[in-house]
């Protein structure tokens, strides 16, 4: 029985162990590919790509021909002369059967100029796919940074508990050998507590962060059982310090690839095709016919009638056509007119609007910019005010061991490097984004390798 207690507790921690599985750890790459593939917005934006996918079959179609089929049944009943001249009670029944081909021949052009719109407006929309594609991308890489950050001031947390142990198991030897009063014992065990304070929120920060980035990919959380890969960034870090390109460099290279300004040129150029379009109104249209039409009559009555048999009638009553039909437009009330200055004014939109996404691209690339080239200046300062704060803990923590310092002097000075660890820290990731942001707009993939 006693050594079944002994074994007791190793049992329930290897059950434990096999219950719980391991989290999977998510690479930045992984955690983009995957919100691609399950953003509701996304999946909105491929169904309007397939929707002009559709217009354009719908416009490619319009040069086939239409092809109708006909069928009738007429009854005439009531007096009616005959022949011969006199008025008779005559009833009659008339089948008939027709099909008909239509075709245009020439609109216009009205039809090559659709063409070519619908397939703009295709190329348009996959363009907005992957604009939506880049801005889900940086947003999933922001919620990625914040978790490498939150866990990095964890580890600050932890550390600052550790080092509170630490000096509460050394003042408990001062107090004892005399060296410092109890009260420092008190102060020390009172910042014990509040750094195991500040390590539970920093844990839940943690959680909390890691909520949102699941969120962001769209995927259900199966408790805690997801995690992200946590890559050395301190070469990536480096390797951007002081390589950091002008505006104008950067918005040369982009407004050539960027979506938002190729979803842009296409509209334009589509709405150039419509004014083509409706220019197509102002000129003649020829169209091809040809039907076959035949029928089989009966009569019955009081007159002179013959009835000939259904496959004689169907050799004799036969009627073939074929032709072609131009029709030139006149008037119509301005409709063409009209139609044609709207296209312009859409135009004229357009270039308003292609005019506008450059400068708003250019601004954006101008706040990265700088955004990045204060993050660097921040990210530096804030690796001197690490050391400085370090070097002063260090000597606070000597003068305290030989009593030259009270406590609160003491959790002054390493509270003050905790700081500057964790704003070094927030510097670094926030200059690793602002560079990151950069290179997004170089056409660089997000990546932490």
């Amino acid at each position: 029985m006693n050594k079944f207690k002994l074994y007791l507790p190793a049992l329930l921690l290897c059950w434990s162990a096999q219950a719980q599985e391991p989290a999977k750890k998510w690479s930045l790459e992984e955690c983009i590919n995957y919100a691609i593939e399950h953003n509701i917005d996304l999946k909105q934006k491929v169904q309007d790509q397939e929707s002009k996918k559709v217009d354009l079959s719908t416009s490619k179609n319009s040069w086939l021909p239409n092809l109708n089929a006909g069928l009738g049944q007429n009854f005439d009943f009531g007096r009616s002369p005959s022949k011969s001249g006199v008025i008779v009670d005559q009833n009659s029944a008339n089948t008939s059967a027709s099909v008909s081909l239509s075709m245009p021949i020439f609109d216009g052009l009205r039809i090559p100029n659709d063409i070519a719109a619908r397939k703009l407006d295709l190329k348009a929309a996959v363009e907005t796919l992957n604009k939506a594609k880049e801005d889900l991308s940086i947003n999933v890489a922001s919620y990625y940074l914040q978790v490498l950050y939150n866990k990095e001031v964890q580890k600050i947390a932890e550390l600052q508990v550790a080092l509170s142990n630490e000096q509460v198991v050394k003042t408990e030897a001062l107090v004892k050998n005399g060296k410092v009063p109890l009260s420092q014992l008190y102060d020390m065990k009172a910042q014990l507590a509040k750094d195991e304070v500040s390590l539970t929120e920093a844990r839940n920060n943690v959680k909390l962060a890691l909520l949102d980035l699941t969120q962001s990919l769209e995927l259900e959380r199966d408790g805690e059982n997801f995690d992200i890969v946590v890559p050395e960034i301190e070469d990536a870090v480096e390797q951007y310090m002081g390589s950091i390109l002008p505006p104008d460099n950067v918005y040369d290279h982009a407004v050539a690839f960027k979506p938002q300004i190729k979803e842009q040129e296409f509209l334009l150029e589509s709405q150039k095709k419509m004014l083509k379009v409706a220019r197509a109104g102002y000129y003649p249209k020829l169209n091809f016919g040809a039907s076959y039409s035949n029928g089989y009559y009966h009569y019955s009555g009081d007159g002179e009638y013959t009835n000939l048999p259904f496959s004689d009638q169907l050799k004799n009553n036969g009627r073939k056509t074929i032709g072609f039909s131009l029709s030139i437009p006149l008037f119509n009330r301005f409709q063409v007119r009209n139609s044609v200055r709207s296209a312009r004014i859409n135009i004229r939109n357009r270039e308003l609007m292609m005019e506008n996404t450059k400068k708003v691209l250019y601004k954006e690339i101008q706040q990265a910019y700088y955004n990045a080239v204060n993050a660097e200046s921040k990210y530096q300062s804030s690796q001197v005010a690490d050391e400085a704060a370090e070097a002063s803990f260090k000597l606070m923590k000597e003068k305290y061991m030989y009593g030259k310092a009270n406590a609160t002097e003491y959790n002054e000075a390493r509270t003050n490097w905790m700081k500057a660890v964790s704003d070094c820290v927030q510097a670094k990731y926030d200059y690793l984004f602002r560079t990151k942001i950069l290179d997004f707009y170089k056409g660089i993939p997000l990546t932490l390798k």
